[in-house]
């Protein structure tokens, strides 16, 4: 049965024709006719990066709350559902609030262009303005300077997690470009938390920031983490904590849970919520264990993991994690957009793969072709062919390895169906 919101949000992709389309005029407009309820949101913490933004997010949240606070939270894409990118105080909003806003959102547009992003960016704001909470977190969509979120004159604290090459039809062909985009959420007189970056994406923050006097808090001069010894370490100018390794799987995880840490403390908000932030932050389809569903059923020999990383940094990422994990015959299921550096994606996971099946993502019109993904796996040396589901990409594997590692990877639309059919 479909949803009341699944149809006014099928009616709102129709009123513009580009799915991005980077400016704030539209969003402007109709944030003015909804009586600006940007300005009642609790304080806001404002992330911008490349990588990782959606994890840091998920442990200050963890963090939070531990603390007992109540923290709303903005981010995007969703997995299952749209619900998914608006909490309201911590749960998921309802339906019937859901319904409620983008039905208001939609009425004070009347009919003008607007992107799909804009306008649901601007039904979160108007239910995060009228449900009390303490703290409000938003994740940027697309860049920073000219993001739909980005409509706040002093957030409480902005952070810029690593940047890397993403989206260079929006953002620029550099990693200067792009750092610059993403130092435009930077705020006179605003701390920003800033995770270890590329000397040429650094020098950009930099700047910006002493342009405008925000005050930055860099990953290895004013703080720092790392693993030893099987714990967390944090250090910055006021101490150090050692303490238990992040909850989420990934050695990138210990710079994404330095960058959680730090924002709580400077909050105001000690060990206790670091802890918390380590040990209960969730975030699905990031190297997630798959532990029960169909797939399961069909294989129940094999190991299923999902990963929805989807640029040259998440490749090494995962290759990364791959190499930390006991050794197993591990074939991946891969489907992509057509937008995304491929061949940089594959080629950092070559030592890991056994195979490679290649997958179309389903309802997906910017889906890459599975042929096209399976040659560019094949150019990079990866044992390459496909498949016209995900399922039978997993029959494929397991009749000739029943006890494979099988990584299902490449897109969060894909993990996000994935994850659909799993309930």
């Amino acid at each position: 049965m479909t949803a009341h919101s699944d149809v006014i949000l099928e009616r709102m992709m129709t009123l513009h024709p580009k799915i991005i389309d980077l400016t704030l005029d539209r969003v402007w407009r109709l944030l003015a006719r909804l009586g600006n309820p940007q300005n009642d949101l609790p304080p806001v913490i404002h992330l911008a990066g490349t990588n990782g933004k959606g994890s840091t997010l998920a442990m200050i949240r963890a963090g939070l709350e531990g603390a007992g606070k109540r923290a709303h939270a903005y981010t995007s894409p969703h997995l299952a559902r749209f619900h998914e990118r608006i909490r309201l105080a911590g749960a998921l909003i309802t339906e019937d609030h859901l319904t409620a806003v983008l039905d208001e959102c939609f009425a004070a547009n009347k009919g003008e262009t607007i992107t799909y992003f804009e306008i649901t960016t601007c039904a979160a704001f108007l239910a995060m303005a009228r449900t009390p909470a303490d703290f409000t977190l938003l994740e940027t969509g697309l860049g920073g300077r000219l993001d739909a979120t980005n409509v706040f004159d002093r957030p409480a604290l902005t952070m810029i997690t690593p940047v890397s090459y993403d989206h260079p039809q929006f953002l620029g062909e550099t990693l200067a470009e792009i750092a610059g985009e993403k130092a435009g959420i930077l705020k006179p007189g605003v701390a920003c938390v800033v995770s270890r970056q590329h000397p040429d994406a650094m020098e950009v923050i930099d700047a910006r920031a002493e342009a405008i006097s925000a005050p930055l808090l860099v990953q290895g001069r004013d703080w720092d983490a790392w693993e030893e010894r099987g714990r967390l370490v944090f250090q910055d100018l006021r101490g150090l904590f050692d303490m238990p390794p992040p909850g989420l799987i990934g050695a990138h995880q210990v710079q994404n849970a330095g960058a959680a840490i730090m924002a709580l403390r400077h909050l105001g908000l000690g060990e206790d919520a670091a802890e918390a932030a380590l040990r209960d932050a969730k975030w699905p389809a990031r190297m997630q264990r798959l532990c029960r569903g169909p797939l399961l059923d069909m294989a129940p020999g094999a190991e299923f993991w999902l990963d929805g990383g989807h640029n040259a940094a998440c490749g090494e990422t995962l290759a990364e994690t791959l190499t930390r994990l006991p050794a197993r015959d591990t074939h991946l299921i891969c489907g992509m957009m057509n937008t995304k550096d491929v061949a940089g994606y594959m080629a950092p996971l070559k030592p890991h793969a056994t195979s490679l099946t290649a997958v179309s993502i389903p309802g997906e019109t910017n889906t890459l072709p599975a042929a096209d993904t399976a040659r560019a796996a094949a150019a990079e040396g990866i044992p390459a062919s496909t498949a016209e589901t995900t399922a039978e990409a997993v029959r494929a594997i397991t009749a000739h390895t029943p006890n494979a590692r099988i990584l299902i990877c490449g897109s969060l639309y894909l993990a996000g169906g994935v994850l659909r059919d799993h309930g």
